[in-house]
């Protein structure tokens, strides 16, 4: 029999397959053209951050190794060295140093702003203060997670790292081959060829390629963005299991103080406290800090999972209570993780390779998609593919709506776009052409 075409002419196999693959292709597109700037910053800023461990190391060189250190100085006095440099600043935390000649770092707070004291241990001397906010570490965190412009910019990076699921998955159904051609253009580029055949290889096969981590990326990140995180956030509450998470919904609030008593209300930093938070060893960067009627030792190493915080008694310096990751829920114990890799840190330096290939493999998306584009773009209109099916593009409309349910920012957005489509658009017919509507008189 005949495949091909039944009595009442309808569409073939093939065709159908077309109208379909030119739908998802369309989503695909849109999508992309939306997503490339955003995709190349977040992408190199991001391959940046996977190094701020050996970053902040290059940064504090100066204060490591120093010469004529002799028998420490009081862990108080070098607190009020770093509060008197700065005039009515208030005591935050005192990081342990690595090493008996290394400067000790004490964070203090002045109308809201966290600045860094780094202190000679000996003679107690001021060796240098920022903000904390100005370093380049965190300049790339906070340009990665919000482009450094606050709430606007989380919005519109959490908005961009949700169409770039849609994007991945969009893409490896058009990536998904329909014909035994062999696995030239799927599994490996064809570098011999140039044009549109080149890029549309290194397109499709480093997509396919990097689409499992590129989505880990994006999925990762989400307990940290304002719509998806605040909302997981609530959620976590809502369950029988106490919330124990160590990370936080907005960068701005990392690290800051949430104790019910002002850090100035604390007793004297005693040696044996110093010496009772070393004995416990934690997974350094070790900072403590004034936490109600305690003194708190709480591990900031960049893996997740590494990380501990115990209690320590004011006058004997022995351990109150004590937590750890094991002690954590499940739930967090998973965000937990997929921060730490997220950041590079889970696994080593093949983490932080894994991290900058994807990276890479993101930038070389966004470029040769954009190439793909101006290539086969008509000088008249946007060149997004036209819609073949209208029913179909309902259908794929529909699915990515629901998608939106999981992604609350694609849902809005996309109820956004189709009511701006239907009550502006489609009634300025030169925009609705140059978009690539259809206009039905």
């Amino acid at each position: 029999m005949n495949q091909a075409v039944d009595t009442n002419n309808t569409p073939t196999v093939a065709a159908n397959t077309k109208q379909w693959y030119r739908t998802i292709w369309r989503w695909h597109f849109y999508a992309g053209l939306f997503c490339i700037p955003f995709i190349i910053t977040l992408a190199l800023s991001g391959a940046i951050y996977l190094f701020k461990p050996q970053i902040d190391q290059w940064n504090e060189r100066p204060f490591h190794n120093l010469s004529e250190v002799g028998t420490p100085a009081a862990p108080e006095t070098l607190i009020k060295a770093a509060t008197e440099h700065l005039p009515g600043s208030t005591f935050q935390n005192f990081r342990l140093p690595g090493d008996a000649d290394d400067a000790v770092l004490v964070s203090v707070t002045k109308d809201g702003e966290r600045y860094l004291t780094y202190i000679h241990p000996s003679n107690a001397k001021m060796l240098h203060q920022m903000s904390y906010e100005n370093q380049f570490i965190r300049q790339v965190r906070t340009f990665h997670g919000e482009l450094l412009v606050g709430t606007t910019g989380s919005l519109f990076v959490e908005l961009a790292a949700c169409w770039a699921i849609v994007l991945i998955l969009t893409g490896l159904y058009l990536w998904w081959p329909r014909s035994a051609k062999g696995l030239a253009g799927v599994l490996y580029p064809r570098l011999t060829k140039t044009g549109r055949v080149f890029w549309r290889d290194l397109h499709a096969v480093v997509g396919f390629w990097i689409s499992i981590m590129a989505l880990f990326l994006l999925l990762s990140g989400l307990p940290w963005s304002l719509v998806w995180g605040s909302a997981f956030k609530e959620v976590r509450q809502w369950t029988e299991e106490p919330v124990q998470q160590d990370w936080r919904v907005r960068s701005v609030e990392e690290h800051h103080h949430h104790g019910t008593e002002s850090p100035n209300d604390r007793p004297n930093l005693k040696p044996n406290i110093v010496n009772a938070a070393q004995d416990l060893q934690f997974a350094p960067p070790v900072e403590l800090s004034w936490d109600e009627g305690l003194w708190k030792v709480a591990s900031q190493h960049q893996n997740r999972p590494l990380r501990a915080t115990a209690w320590l008694n004011p006058e004997t310096g022995s351990v109150e209570k004590r937590s750890g990751f094991n002690d954590k829920s499940t739930v967090d114990k998973v965000v937990g993780v997929g921060i730490a890799a997220h950041e590079g840190q889970l696994f080593g330096w093949f983490n932080q390779l894994l991290g900058v290939v994807t990276a890479l493999g993101l930038v070389t998306l966004a470029v040769s998609g954009f190439i793909l584009w101006r290539k086969r773009k008509p000088e008249s209109t946007l060149g997004a593919p036209s819609p073949l099916d209208h029913r179909k593009a309902k259908i794929v409309g529909v699915g990515i709506l629901a998608l939106g349910i999981f992604l609350p920012l694609v849902g809005i957005s996309l109820v956004a776009l189709w009511a701006l489509e239907w009550l502006v658009i489609r009634r300025i017919e030169p925009v609705a052409v140059w978009l690539g509507m259809q206009i039905h008189h």
